[in-house]
């Protein structure tokens, strides 16, 4: 069967059609095809696939060295994405997701960010729990160049804190000390990628532009993020069970519409991890 890709929205997102389950471990060609894919269009949906976690997991192998961390699952290479504590213990920081983020600024160690994300549903919510995505390339590339000038030598504090705080307003002592055990990182505003494109790191996580006084640095990436993810630019995901959705960590920012603490949703998470620094 023939693969067509065909756009989802004008910036980004693209839907699958012609893969199976059995095509994922089967067509040497298709890694490639997806690599490219990703490259041109950030996230690309396969509906009613109906991965299992091991097929999951085996595809994202052949694009490249997979996260093995414990994921709440028996699974390894998966991850569990669940509000329901019995099934993830660490389910009160998922919140967090409900913001416009990129997977992998604030890491433990010295890790990259993520190359890429595969979610596949396994059960859905009620009300809310879409999925959002925008392309951070775009976000550069709509920028005057002027502003692009102006912006290039920026420099911007990450933090745990920063993300947990949209979600968690009045932290206990307890938690706010766990945030921020986790080391803050300082990145570039405007990543240069080894392909020569540029994008922003933008997101939940931004603390502060070094250098700029508070209110001005926060409106500065308020204003940006919000121009980055304006409806127009967004393509939102209203997932069925079964469908299976990756996308471009590097290039896309992404969050879950809120859903709630009792929901069923779960998504089975895979990740592909990075080796291209935020330069």
């Amino acid at each position: 069967m023939t693969i067509t890709i065909a756009k989802l929205s004008h910036e980004v997102g693209a839907e699958v059609d012609g893969v199976d389950a059995d095509r994922l471990l089967t067509d040497p060609t298709l890694p490639e095809t997806i690599l490219d894919a990703l490259e041109q269009h950030g996230v690309l949906v396969f509906r009613n696939l109906h991965l299992d976690p091991e097929t999951q997991v085996a595809f994202c192998r052949e694009l490249g060295q997979v996260d093995t961390s414990p994921g709440h699952h028996p699974v390894e290479g998966i991850y569990r994405v669940s509000l329901d504590t019995t099934k993830n213990s660490s389910a009160s920081y998922l919140r967090a997701t409900f913001d416009w983020h990129i997977d992998g600024c604030t890491p433990e160690d010295d890790a990259y960010p993520q190359m890429a994300t595969m979610l596949t549903a396994k059960a859905v919510a009620t009300s809310g729990g879409e999925t959002e995505f925008a392309s951070t390339y775009k976000a550069f590339d709509n920028l005057s160049a002027a502003e692009q000038k102006y912006l290039a030598p920026m420099r911007v504090v990450h933090s745990l804190e920063a993300s947990q705080r949209g979600v968690t307003a009045d932290p206990t002592p307890e938690q706010l000390a766990a945030w921020r055990r986790r080391p803050t990182k300082e990145h570039p505003l405007i990543w240069t990628h080894k392909s020569g494109r540029r994008s922003l790191v933008l997101g939940a996580s931004t603390d502060h532009v070094v250098g700029l006084p508070p209110s001005e640095s926060r409106a500065l990436l308020d204003g940006l993020l919000r121009r980055g993810t304006a409806p127009d630019r967004v393509y939102r995901h209203e997932w069925s069970v079964g469908d299976t959705v990756i996308w471009d960590n590097r290039g896309v920012i992404h969050r879950a519409a809120p859903y709630p603490q009792d929901s069923p949703r779960e998504m089975l998470r895979t990740t592909v991890l990075g080796e291209e620094p935020i330069v």
